[in-house]
């Protein structure tokens, strides 16, 4: 039996590399494509595969939340990071949301497709460029825990601070969301006051340092 996959990144041309690479594996089979994070939760929803293989930067949702979304309600799918950053707010916040892999963009393809095999039998793998971030970070939690993004705002609060740091106008905001304006105001409010920061300049920086968003087109 195929390992049924999604390919989630905001960059057509890697899907498509992506996906051309993986239909020569005999046992791999990519069933969709997302270029957001709402996308691929609402894919994996439908579709139900094994594994996502998830960009961490993308617009709208990012691949952290999108992480914890799927396997909030999907626990039995499987996460594959694939990422060009190596430094620790993304490697460690995706592994916190339940990713079971993380690999670098500059890997061969051979260490993506080891990684689907070994994530399938329960295992957890790692690029060798990343893995000193995991440890570094365990020692530094050991002796003092960091406030985030991840750790002071809510999942909802979180989006909302993804789509304004976007640029996003409030009332497109409310509509992506499926709530208020009033809502969307009163979550900045609360945005504003837990992080101490009161301008959307301000904001946006702290999202872009968070890895909530990049400066990507």
């Amino acid at each position: 039996m195929k390992t049924r996959i999604i390919i989630a990144d905001d960059h057509m041309i890697v899907r498509q590399g992506l996906a051309t690479l993986l239909a020569k594996e005999p046992d791999m089979e990519v069933v969709a494509e997302a270029e957001n994070g709402r996308e691929v939760v609402q894919l994996v929803k439908e579709l139900r595969p094994d594994v996502v293989i998830m960009d961490v930067n993308m617009p709208d949702l990012n691949g952290i939340e999108a992480t914890r979304q799927v396997l909030a309600a999907f626990p039995e799918t499987k996460i594959i990071a694939l990422s060009m950053h190596a430094d620790r707010r993304f490697v460690v916040n995706m592994l916190k949301a339940g990713s079971s892999g993380y690999l670098l963009k500059d890997c061969a393809f051979e260490e993506l497709a080891a990684a689907i095999r070994l994530v399938m039998a329960n295992k957890t793998y790692l690029s060798p460029g990343v893995s000193n971030v995991v440890i570094q970070d365990y020692v530094q939690g050991m002796s003092a825990p960091r406030s985030s993004a991840f750790t002071m705002l809510t999942p909802r609060e979180r989006e909302v601070l993804q789509l304004m740091a976007e640029g996003k106008p409030t009332g497109q905001i409310a509509e992506q969301l499926h709530i208020s304006v009033k809502t969307v105001e009163t979550h900045r409010q609360q945005i504003m006051h837990k992080l101490g920061i009161h301008s959307i300049a301000e904001l946006t920086k702290y999202a872009i340092r968070e890895g909530l968003t990049s400066l990507e087109p």
